[in-house]
């Protein structure tokens, strides 16, 4: 660790120790899905110190994400959101070793090696993917379910996925349907909510994407309400429990 690493990350060590603070620049986490709460689960991982991050996503900024998302603004609308977090997180922590994948997640590319995924993704089929393979590869992940259609971030909560309290709400459940499917019905770490899901309306569009690799996929997403405060909590819930598990909590 140089000497300008030392300094960025020294109000770290002062809660968990220099040795630590070295344990985590040989860690390699994956984020995927850089939006409301994958964006602040990766910035919050670098701000850890984590030395390697692969951030994927194939989306751009869009005036509606400036509500929440952590590099949208008016003057990064139209721009690709990995790009715009490969400098912010380069320009948090110059030394990281960043693995960036301007792609739509489908499942049929493999995972990175990894000591741990964030998944924030919100396509229902690209998200039952993920967490397929990291249980098939043995990938420890934990999963976003719940940040949208909230306001209050005191009500998430992390747990195995077999123990979310409300396994009724819509998006849960069809989750827990598929993966059940699947033979997965535990092993998933999750941040639910207790909050009831609210919106004002039912929107959804037809979204068709062609991935690098010529893999065509089209889908019905459902634009959910989406809050300041929710998603931005529940990215920092994921970043905290990945770096609990990666020897925090056990000193």
């Amino acid at each position: 660790m140089n000497s300008l690493q030392k300094e960025i990350f020294s109000r770290n060590e002062l809660f968990w120790g220099a040795e630590f603070q070295k344990a985590l620049q040989r860690k390699h986490a994956a984020v995927f899905g850089l939006g409301g709460v994958g964006g602040y689960c990766a910035e919050a991982l670098a701000r850890a110190g984590i030395g390697e991050l692969t951030i994927v996503d194939f989306d751009t900024v869009s005036i509606s994400n400036i509500n929440r998302q952590l590099v949208a603004l008016n003057s990064t609308v139209g721009l690709k959101k990995t790009e715009l977090f490969e400098k912010r997180l380069k320009d948090i922590n110059p030394e990281i070793k960043l693995n960036v994948v301007d792609d739509f997640y489908t499942g049929n590319t493999g995972l990175p090696q990894v000591d741990f995924v964030a998944d924030a993704i919100d396509t229902m089929r690209s998200k039952i993917a993920l967490l397929e393979n990291c249980v098939k590869n043995n990938i420890p992940v934990i999963s976003s379910m719940g940040a949208g259609n909230r306001i209050d971030p005191t009500q998430l909560y992390i747990c195995d996925i077999k123990d979310i309290e409300d396994k009724k709400a819509p998006f849960v459940s069809n989750i827990i349907y598929r993966l059940k499917k699947r033979g997965i019905e535990s092993g998933i770490q999750v941040v639910a909510s207790r909050e009831k899901p609210f919106s004002r309306e039912k929107i959804s569009e037809t979204e068709r994407i062609t991935t690098k690799n010529g893999e065509q996929t089209e889908f019905v997403k459902i634009i959910p309400a989406s809050t300041p405060f929710v998603a931005s909590a529940a990215g920092i819930f994921m970043a905290s429990y990945i770096i609990g598990k990666l020897g925090v909590e056990n000193g």
